[in-house]
């Protein structure tokens, strides 16, 4: 194996491999550097014995016996019982070839994007960061996309994974509010990985195609995380909807699915046929009247009729002492009255439904809503 199909596969592998373990083990700083560990150990086996039919599955393994070993030292010295205990308990627990097995089933790629820019780190950093982990190039190669020495860029890195450590950063989605700061630091990483390798600043080429391939590749798996319908599951359902359609009953259940079929048929809000979808709710409130129907209801009404229709609809259900404590009520109304240009109604409401809520995320949100945060239209009960 020469030199240039060892980057090659540090490129493809080495994000699959330092996701998984930062994915398992929670320390990011520790799994980069078991990682560097398996990619010397291939640097020097593979070339003798070949390379592995896996070739991220064998840096899993190889990584993950490092950082259990690391972690067994550390251990030992304290209490070593407890090392090996836990060393049984890491090996019974993990597989590598469950991570690495397909390639897309566990691709941790996108968690590791985002991690690379958390909020408690700066934004130079943050790219920094990305570049390094992610985009595989070298301190040099950013220190020259930067325009900075090549020490400076060494040390942001570094300080970079202490303040991930002090934070306690996890492997996991952040939170709504935080999304549109860290892929605003995505976009920058992403960029200037395609523009190293559209002109590249060291070797003999002026291409690498390799990177400029990783950028496109690791940008259509954001772009895809942005947009997860499982469309082959939607075909299925509209197919059986369609199916039972045919028989004549029209019941409940029927309604809601054709409800369904039409959300899940469009790729956004904004292309909804939002009339056959008012239509669908009228026929449901003649044959199951409830003021979850009413509710929803509302929300279509406002989006073909206007904000001011669908508010109309709503004065019954605040007027409702069972509905009067709904959270989604007063969810709906905030978010008309957004609509209607009625912000100071609107950050009340917010807020009102924010307290009501029993639901961390859906709290997060409104609260965010409250405090002038952008986000989609709030929906029904649905």
């Amino acid at each position: 194996m020469t030199e240039a199909d060892l980057e090659d596969v540090w490129r493809r592998s080495a994000p699959h491999v330092l996701g998984a373990l930062g994915r398992r083990y929670g320390d990011f700083d520790a799994a980069e550097d078991a990682v560097q560990g398996a990619l010397l150990a291939a640097s020097v086996q593979w070339p003798k014995e070949g390379t592995s039919d896996n070739p991220t599955a064998w840096l899993i393994t190889v990584a993950s016996r490092r950082l259990i070993d690391r972690h067994r030292s550390e251990r030992a010295r304290a209490d070593r019982e407890q090392a090996a205990a836990l060393r049984v308990a890491a090996d019974e627990a993990y597989s590598p070839a469950a991570d690495a097995g397909d390639e897309h089933a566990h691709d941790d790629t996108v968690l590791l994007l985002l991690l690379c820019c958390h909020p408690a780190l700066t934004r130079a950093s943050r790219v920094a960061l990305t570049l390094r982990a992610v985009g595989g190039l070298t301190t040099a190669q950013i220190a020259r996309a930067f325009l900075v020495p090549e020490t400076t860029i060494a040390q942001r890195i570094s300080r970079a994974k202490i303040r991930l450590r002090e934070v306690d950063a996890r492997f996991s989605l952040p939170a709504a509010e935080q999304l549109p700061d860290r892929l605003a630091s995505l976009q920058d990483a992403l960029y200037l990985i395609f523009n190293e390798g559209y002109t590249s600043s060291t070797g003999a080429t002026l291409y690498d195609v390799s990177l400029t391939q990783e950028a496109i590749r690791l940008t259509r798996q954001l772009r895809d995380c942005r947009a997860r319908w499982d469309r082959a599951a939607i075909a299925e359902g509209s197919q059986l909807l369609e199916t039972v359609l045919t028989r004549g009953h029209l019941g409940p259940y029927q309604l809601q699915a054709a409800i369904a079929a039409v959300h899940s048929e469009s790729r956004s809000w904004e292309e909804t046929d939002w009339m056959q979808i008012v239509v669908l709710y009228r026929m449901l409130d003649d044959t199951a009247p409830s003021p979850a129907v009413t509710l929803n209801l509302a929300v279509a009404v406002a989006m073909v009729h206007g904000p001011d229709a669908g508010l109309r609809m709503l004065d019954p259900l605040l007027d409702a002492t069972s509905m009067r404590r709904n959270h989604r009520v007063h969810a709906v109304r905030a978010h008309l009255l957004e609509m209607s240009c009625r912000h100071d109604e609107a950050t009340r409401a917010y807020a009102t439904a924010a307290q009501l809520t029993t639901s961390m995320p859906e709290q997060r949100y409104l609260n965010s809503k409250a405090c002038g945060g952008a986000g989609e239209p709030v929906a029904g009960a649905t």
